[in-house]
């Protein structure tokens, strides 16, 4: 795996329901190298802080491997690395090998992989339709946050480097998969649970289902 773009987004004002509010989803690439903070990438738009940034969603990486099957959905959107709201544009990030807690070395940064992106509205407003939120569940690629472990820059083709597999072999799909499916795993129900690198809020969400 390898950086293949680094994204940062201005805030932007965007029209919903009727009143006006700002999004930092317009992200678009950036020749400098970017640097990951401890909460968020410097210099990058993070408004509502509920549902970004934070220790556990510091930065999102999207795969670059997944831009074909969008582009042939969205073929009249101006398309560029960044669209999804992604820091981090990742040439093959694949989502069905690599689990929640695997730590990465990217640039002089330390990383590990907390949870998958869930979508809201303003991905749907940035491609124009809000039909992509079920499309982008039924795909199932959702890429994937990081928590930074270690802060540091990143530039364009940095390797994507393993530092420790984690032993709780719950995958990003797999658990992204579990958020929306009516009938829950209770196999993959265990892992979530006992998976100390998801945010304990996501943990207790499961906890019912034991």
């Amino acid at each position: 795996m390898k950086v293949i773009a680094t994204n940062i987004g201005k805030p932007t004002t965007i029209l919903w329901n009727g009143r006006e509010e700002l999004t930092g989803i317009y992200k678009y690439p950036t020749q400098d190298a970017i640097v990951l903070g401890d909460t968020d990438v410097y210099n990058d738009a993070v408004i509502d802080r509920k549902h970004h940034g934070g220790a556990n969603k510091a930065c999102y990486l999207f795969s670059a491997d997944q831009y074909p099957y969008w582009k042939a959905k969205y073929p009249n959107l101006e398309w560029d690395w960044g669209m999804f709201g992604e820091n981090l544009t990742v040439e093959g990030l694949d989502e069905t090998k690599i689990c929640i807690g695997d730590i990465y070395r990217i640039g002089s940064a330390l990383v590990q992989v907390s949870q998958p992106r869930e979508p809201c509205y303003k991905l749907g407003i940035r491609f124009g339709s809000q039909e992509i939120l079920k499309q982008f569940i039924d795909h199932g690629r959702p890429g994937t946050y990081v928590r930074v472990l270690e802060s540091g820059e990143i530039t364009e083709n940095t390797p994507l480097i393993l530092v420790e597999k984690s032993e709780n072999q719950l995958t990003v799909q797999q658990f992204f998969n579990l958020l929306y499916a009516k009938q829950k795993d209770l196999t993959l129900v265990k892992l979530a649970v006992e998976n100390k690198a998801l945010p304990e809020y996501k943990r207790e969400r499961f906890r019912k289902y034991l």
